[in-house]
């Protein structure tokens, strides 16, 4: 056996090129015990990280008791993330919230199901009735409930309320990724597949940390590495991650540079002639513009920009130019970094130009961070319109409201759906007037957290907060609702390569809790939300009849389910959406024929300019005369909204840890993630510790202007200029008495970028002060991943077999 947390990524399977990747079944069973002692193995798929792994779970005496990866499926091949491996005991945590929550002054009290949800519709139905109606309701959703339970919440805010103030965290991890494929394809949608790895010769990691955030897609790209005629592999990021040490070139850029090297590599390409001409004249639209701004970014400018050296840039240009199979991967590090968007187009730009699209290992994987951030969009839970339809095209509005039966006015569609940071801003002003929240916590996620307690606290926003926890967010709440979460319910959600998976029902909730779609369900009959003919607005029960009810408003369009039933996700592999008639087991690559869906009749945006946000009318979208052809839109590098100076010195990079999971509502509470990462650490490179006087395990002091935290330094092999602070970590195991700040949000900055509205995480100036000697102890930081320190010091390896901790 191997110790899965001294070793995440387990044992290698090498293969070679064009080979089918080799089964390796990864499992844990706690207490002991055997697979002679599961009872029975109910089918399901990861839910604390993007990759979609589907696994099995180990049901005996009514209660959860380990999972098993799933051999058949395409996704994983058996193979299981350590979070899903160990993390599933969160399930059984003895704070989970069994009974509703109601304020009662400046406590919360238990209460039951009809007073909760009686306090809920009573201020729902006075705002409704009120001035402004619509306009005071805010939902703020996750991207951890499943397609069933975000569909419904998307009818009754646009067609229940008519409210465009539905987004969720995803925004945070996933909206750049949506942003990006809308603009450069027409719709969202990956155009490639887990299996472009098995073919590539080439793999570029933009920004994308894939070691600790999708530890079985890197355990494939190893056994890749590990095979004959391995790819080469190009790795991005300011800090040697796992990835970065495994590469063969690593571009350890300045934070927020992303821009100015893509625009150094896209030019080498150009003027070396490593494009495809046939491809770019007759699949897409920008070609001049591109070559005009790229031009102006030569090696030695690039290297000037972004601190790499010039040679690096070209070695880095001719691996992508000269490979026959380029696939790349994006993620936080371009997503949450200044001009997100325009450097997630500059990487389908480079596949564009290259004609690297729509064949087996030429495939780009726009990432997502979360489990079911891809349903979020699909179904219009976040700032889109379901079935990745256009808020600003009227057929479109028309089509959804036949299929609702509701008037086309209900459905808001006068301006774009708001956006997470904007629902905030609109609570913080006061015109939002209830927040509902599901699944999240943003009193540690979002930025500038001083700010967001501040809003969230206001007595006159009525705040709802459902989950299995009394997280930071639930402790501001004016109710809390008990809610299921994983094994204890059924659906589905749809992984980064579009493949949909089933999670069906292992054991019951705790006390009252209840499934996310059931208070919803409840919500809407209490609320009676009626159709234009008076008939019930949402007509279904049970999760399968919301999945039916989906398929009809997923038809004709890009993410078509039609194909997809139950039935046939129960027992074999997930199915990659589209799935229709014309293609019954699914379509495993979008864009084979270069034909992209761009057709001002069926994009679901016309567009944004990528330095302003300006949004382009429908006139100006048509005037472009796409006719399938896909966009290369370019922009010339601009300097952070934030950098060092006299006063913060620093950079601060935020990021995740391969054992925690967002804000540890579900990680933290499992012993073996919780012993790994214990607590937070700020990274130093070695050379600004000793200026600084600091050593590994001193309390250190880190600030910006927004607030402060502390923690425990961490020396390694970050870029001199930067320091990294994982933002998992919130108060909820703190000492009460002791809640010393310590979220890396403390001291980010409120600012997002101009078309995805993702906050930038990535760039901030901080200043750092050393507060303490350590001693000799060395920093909670775990010794694998990032975080791993230099070859002579003497730190503590994490490992499954180390008893946990005491709690707090």
């Amino acid at each position: 056996m191997v110790d899965r947390i001294a070793d995440p990524w387990g044992e290698r399977t090498p293969y070679g090129p064009g080979q089918e990747w080799p089964v390796r079944v990864d499992g844990y069973l706690a207490d002991g015990r055997t697979e002679a002692d599961v009872e029975r193995w109910v089918q399901s798929a990861s839910v604390l990280h993007s990759n979609g792994d589907a696994l099995d779970i180990a049901v005996a005496d009514g209660r959860i008791v380990g999972v098993r990866g799933r051999a058949v499926d395409r996704v994983n091949r058996g193979r299981v993330d350590p979070k899903d491996l160990y993390g599933w005991q969160a399930n059984h945590s003895p704070d989970r919230l069994t009974r509703p929550l109601v304020r009662d002054g400046d406590r919360l009290v238990e209460t039951d199901w009809d007073t909760a949800m009686g306090r809920v519709v009573a201020r729902s139905k006075e705002l409704l009735d009120g001035p402004g109606g619509w306009g005071h309701f805010g939902f703020h959703t996750s991207g951890q409930l499943f397609l069933e339970e975000y569909y419904t919440l998307g009818v009754i805010g646009k067609a229940g309320l008519g409210t465009p103030h539905m987004d969720g965290n995803t925004r945070l991890c996933t909206a750049t990724a949506a942003a990006a494929m809308k603009a450069s394809f027409g719709t969202d949608g990956q155009p490639g597949s887990y299996t472009d790895v098995d073919h590539c010769d080439a793999i570029a990691l933009w920004g994308h940390n894939v070691a600790e955030t999708q530890t079985v897609l890197w355990m494939r790209m190893l056994d890749r590495r590990s095979g004959p005629n391995p790819p080469a592999m190009l790795a991005v990021d300011p800090r040697a991650t796992p990835v970065a040490r495994e590469a063969d070139l690593h571009l350890a850029v300045r934070n927020g540079t992303n821009m100015a090297l893509l625009n150094g590599l896209l030019r080498e390409i150009v003027q070396r002639g490593w494009y495809d001409s046939d491809y770019v004249e007759a699949h897409t639209v920008g070609f001049a513009e591109l070559c005009r701004i790229v031009d102006g970014y030569p090696a030695r400018r690039v290297a000037d920009i972004c601190d790499v050296p010039a040679a690096d840039v070209e070695r880095a240009a001719e691996l992508l130019g000269t490979s026959q199979r380029l696939l790349s991967t994006v993620l936080q590090g371009f997503y949450q970094s200044n001009q997100a968007t325009a450097a997630a187009c500059a990487v389908n730009n480079l596949h564009l130009i290259r004609g690297m699209i729509g064949r087996p290992g030429a495939g780009i994987y726009q990432m997502n961070g979360q489990p079911t951030a891809q349903n979020t969009r699909e179904t219009g839970a976040d700032g889109d319109l379901p079935g990745l339809r256009n808020w600003d095209n009227t057929a479109h509005i028309e089509e959804l409201a036949r299929l609702w039966n509701v008037d086309v006015d209900t459905i808001p569609h006068w301006a774009p759906p708001t956006h997470a940071m904007q629902v905030f801003r609109y609570a913080e002003q006061g015109s939002i007037k209830l927040l509902w929240i599901s699944a999240t916590n943003p009193a540690v996620s979002l930025p500038e957290l001083r700010r967001i307690r501040r809003i969230l606290a206001r007595p006159e926003l009525f705040v709802v907060v459902q989950d299995l926890f009394l997280t930071e967010t639930a402790e501001l709440a004016d109710v809390v609702l008990p809610a299921a979460t994983w094994g204890e319910k059924t659906g589905t959600f749809t992984s980064v390569d579009r493949t949909v998976h089933l999670s069906d029902k292992a054991v019951d909730p705790p006390g009252e809790a209840r499934a996310d779609l059931d208070i919803f369900l409840d919500y809407a009959r209490r609320m009676d939300f009626r159709d234009r003919d008076g008939q019930p607005l949402i007509r279904w029960s049970r999760p399968e009849e919301v999945f039916e009810a989906w398929k009809e408003c997923s038809r004709g369009r890009p993410c078509d389910y039609t194909g997809i039933t139950y039935e046939k996700l129960r027992g074999d592999s997930g199915i990659q959406w589209p799935c229709t008639d014309e293609h019954p087991d699914g379509t495993e690559r979008l864009y084979t024929d270069g034909v992209f869906n761009t057709d001002p009749d069926y994009c679901e945006t016309y567009g944004h300019d990528l330095s302003t946000g300006a949004e382009f009318t429908e006139p100006e979208y048509r005037a472009k005369e796409p006719r399938g052809r896909a966009f290369l839109h370019t922009v010339d590098y601009q300097p952070s909204p934030e950098v060092p100076d006299d006063e913060h010195p620093l950079l601060l990079t935020t990021g995740r840890t391969v054992y925690q999971f967002h804000t540890r509502t579900k990680t933290g509470r499992a012993p073996q993630l919780d012993q790994a990462a214990p607590d937070v650490w700020v990274e130093f490179n070695p050379a600004d510790a000793a200026r600084l006087g600091i050593a590994e395990g001193d309390l250190v002091g880190v600030s910006s202007a927004r607030g402060a935290i502390q923690a425990r330094a961490r020396l390694c092999g970050i870029r001199p200029g930067v320091v990294f602070v994982p933002f998992h970590y919130g108060y909820f195991d703190q000492d009460p008495a002791d809640r010393t700040p310590r979220a890396a949000n403390e001291l980010t900055i409120t600012g997002w970028d101009p078309v995805s509205k993702q906050p930038i995480f990535k760039v901030a100036a901080v200043a750092v002060t050393k507060l303490a000697d350590g001693r000799g102890v060395p920093s909670p930081a775990p010794t694998v991943g990032g975080s791993a320190p230099p070859a002579d010091a003497t730190c503590r390896r994490p490992s499954a077999d180390r008893p946990p901790r005491p709690p707090a």
